[in-house]
């Protein structure tokens, strides 16, 4: 029988039923959006009403995408959905597919190689049997929580019975996903197998007892265990309180997907899944849902080069080089060796050498007690980093990374050396976050394989990359290092040379102001606990800390020559500085460290600095406060052109210093709040507060009376 389908292959082979999904479509992944799912329903109605009559032993499903079995739902489904009604009714119809897969009468096996994620995992946990592959590639989990809803083809329901409830809240309230190997420990698949046989080994697995569906959890002691209440809300109580912990009560997600499983455990199916149905049509709504989607869909855009273009080949950059070994060269070399890229770290001695190497140490110790990676890779990527004092090894370099002092006439000459002994092909960066790319270029013989490459510190962990540029790049380089970043698993941004580039430029009002708050008597505490409650990863005096006070100082003079006044910087961090307390890495800044680098309370040395009466504004006051002159300062970027959208800002600020994700990002934020009122707030505080700092730039004057937002233009 011949089924009318378009993105589902059906073929019957031996009496055993071959499923593949991402059949003659276009896209890299395999998802499910309404032609998928239509078919898969039209299969399954098949097999329900043909399976004994065609006399098949079992179904088998795949897919035809290398490294996909299915990366769920498409979000440009979910986003399209604009009331709670259509939500709820869309998770049902998932729901009501996937149980039909569930109630077969016979064997229904996944075969997953590759990405298999949100409902592309739901769908293989309504097959009676799940096997992997045991390539890196594959990667098992339900990761709608990051987009500010649950799992709403199952996942609630069927998950707690597969694997253990802290491991089941664990997937769905962190969004983590797990390989082949660790699936089959939890308990999520039954066997992993080499890709190239997997297909294979699932037509033994039709006549096993395990392929015969059951009715559900399995009679185990930890099965039992968790049949006991107390057990269970200990487990519940647990989980809650490390969400509040970890997210403040910002995102309703993880804390609607502990009620609907709480609520449901052990319950029927019917009443499961339609808790969750209701769930999801709530969630899918909310504003930190679609403000998660929007930062979903900037993300995936930046992957995309967009930049200028020409018909010369792109650079492939197969090993790196590294110059200058500190905290940073250390964390830029790390990403290179973790990669396979086997750097070469250049220093002036030995001494700073070991020192890059102890920082590139530390983040892939880190992946090795997570137990990311094997003892023998750690050893293998470790020694694959070169160390050197001279430039032996280097042209077979293709991207070197300059992460040295910043200082631009040192900067300088040490890329009028280097460019002599590197290939003609290299590209060359510089990792600088303040200094003009433009005028560094100055120093090369051939600017055009030059741009800048900004990385956030500490490498490992901050995504963002910035990639600026200047009037000689060539297009070649920008979209050569552009495939490079998004390849090592980071976020691109290309903005133009300006001081503090599009970040660093917009940070330092927000720290700048934060030093005139405490100047002026409002204590350290209640700054940094309003932007917590704000949002932020953590507060402005926390964030300088981090930083470096010396590098604070130097920034603000760099951002000061060159903006004037609005960016004069306060004197408070020039006193700090000069007590020698230059935060986290001193041991002291506006907190105390201990020797492990965690907070110990407020530093008295610098409380006793602070001479003003102690002032008391409420969050909100000190809010405007310190986020007015972030929003001011974004509309005067986009007026210069640095980069050529909001939404550039918005992802630039949300992953280059942890603005809140559930307010979409700043400019988001600020249309949402309406650009009028932000306008008014601007110029009432330009009266009381200061001037220059918050008057209003003209751009945003102009989009005010045009009656347009930053993402109408």
């Amino acid at each position: 029988m011949t089924l009318s389908l378009s993105t589902i292959s059906y073929e019957v082979k031996n009496s055993l039923a071959y499923v593949g999904f991402g059949f003659n479509e276009k896209k890299s992944m395999a998802v499910f959006n309404v032609a998928t799912l239509t078919d898969l329903n039209t299969i399954a109605d098949h097999l329900s009403a043909n399976a004994e009559k065609e006399q098949l032993k079992g179904v088998i499903f795949f897919s035809h995408k290398e490294g996909c079995f299915l990366a769920g739902a498409d979000i440009s489904m979910i986003s399209s959905i604009s009331g709670e009604k259509e939500g709820r009714e869309g998770s049902e119809k998932g729901q009501q597919i996937f149980n039909k897969i569930e109630d077969l009468k016979i064997p229904t096996i996944a075969c997953i190689n590759g990405v298999c994620l949100g409902g592309g995992l739901e769908f293989a946990m309504s097959c009676s049997v799940r096997l992997a592959s045991d390539s890196k590639k594959t990667a098992l989990g339900v990761p709608e929580v990051k987009l500010g809803i649950l799992p709403g083809f199952g996942g609630t329901y069927r998950l707690p019975k597969f694997v253990a409830l802290p491991d089941a809240l664990d997937l769905m309230l962190t969004g983590k996903t797990v390989d082949g190997k660790k699936a089959k420990k939890l308990g999520l698949v039954q066997e992993t197998y080499d890709s190239a046989t997997l297909l294979k080994m699932a037509e033994t697995w039709v006549n096993k007892k395990e392929s015969v569906p059951d009715s559900g959890l399995k009679e185990t002691l930890q099965g039992l265990a968790m049949d006991n209440f107390l057990t269970r809300k200990i487990i519940f109580q647990k989980a809650r309180e490390t969400v509040l912990n970890k997210t403040k009560g910002f995102y309703p997600a993880p804390l609607k997907i502990l009620d609907v499983v709480e609520s449901t455990y052990g319950k029927s199916r019917t009443t499961s899944l339609a808790k969750e149905a209701e769930a999801f049509g709530e969630l899918c709504i909310t504003s930190q849902s679609k403000n998660l989607q929007h930062i979903y869909f900037l993300t995936e855009y930046s992957k995309r080069y967009s930049g200028p273009t020409n018909s010369a080949p792109l650079k492939v950059i197969k090993t790196g080089g590294v110059l200058g070994a500190g905290t940073m060269g250390g964390g830029i070399a790390w990403l290179f060796a973790d990669n396979n890229q086997k750097p070469y770290m250049k220093d002036l001695n030995k001494e700073a050498l070991e020192l890059g190497l102890k920082q590139a140490a530390q983040n892939f110790s880190g992946a090795l007690k997570r137990k990311k990676m094997s003892r023998d890779d750690f050893e293998r990527k470790q020694r694959s980093i070169k160390t050197v004092t001279t430039f032996d090894g280097f042209k077979q370099i293709d991207l070197i990374i300059e992460a040295i002092v910043e200082n631009i006439d040192i900067k300088k000459k040490v890329f009028s050396e280097t460019e002599k002994e590197v290939a003609a092909d290299c590209i060359i960066t510089s990792n600088t976050s303040s200094l003009s790319v433009e005028e560094m270029s100055k120093a090369l013989e051939h600017p055009e394989r030059f741009c800048g490459l900004h990385f956030f510190n500490p490498v490992h962990m901050m995504p963002l990359v910035e990639i600026i540029t200047h009037s000689k790049v060539s297009p070649n380089t920008l979209e050569s290092v552009h495939k490079w970043v998004t390849s090592v698993k980071k976020t691109p941004i290309i903005v133009k040379d300006g001081p503090g580039f599009l970040v660093n430029r917009i940070l330092m009002p927000y720290l700048n102001e934060a030093a005139y708050l405490l100047e002026e008597g409002v204590s350290i505490e209640a700054i940094d606990k309003a932007c917590l409650d704000f949002g932020m990863p953590m507060g402005p005096c926390r964030l300088m800390d981090e930083i470096g006070i010396d590098v604070g100082v130097k920034v603000g003079k760099i951002m000061y020559a060159a903006l004037g006044e609005r960016a004069h910087a306060c004197n408070l961090s020039v006193k700090v500085n000069d007590l020698k307390c230059l935060g986290k890495k001193s041991g002291k800044g506006f907190y105390l460290y201990d020797e492990n680098g965690k907070v110990g309370g407020i530093n008295p040395e610098v409380t006793a600095i602070l001479t003003a009466t102690p002032k008391v504004l409420d969050e909100t006051a000190i809010q405007m406060r310190l986020f007015l002159p972030m929003i001011n300062e974004a509309a005067q970027i986009l007026d210069e052109k640095i980069v050529d959208n909001a939404s550039t800002v918005d992802l630039g600020l949300i992953y280059g210093i942890g603005f809140p994700p559930f307010k979409g990002g700043l400019l988001k934020y600020a249309d949402s709040e309406g650009l009028d009122r932000i306008l008014g707030a601007l110029e009432k505080h330009a009266v009381e507060v200061n001037k220059d700092r918050y008057s209003p730039v003209p751009y945003l004057k102009k989009l005010v009376s045009d009656k347009k937002k930053f993402y109408d233009v």
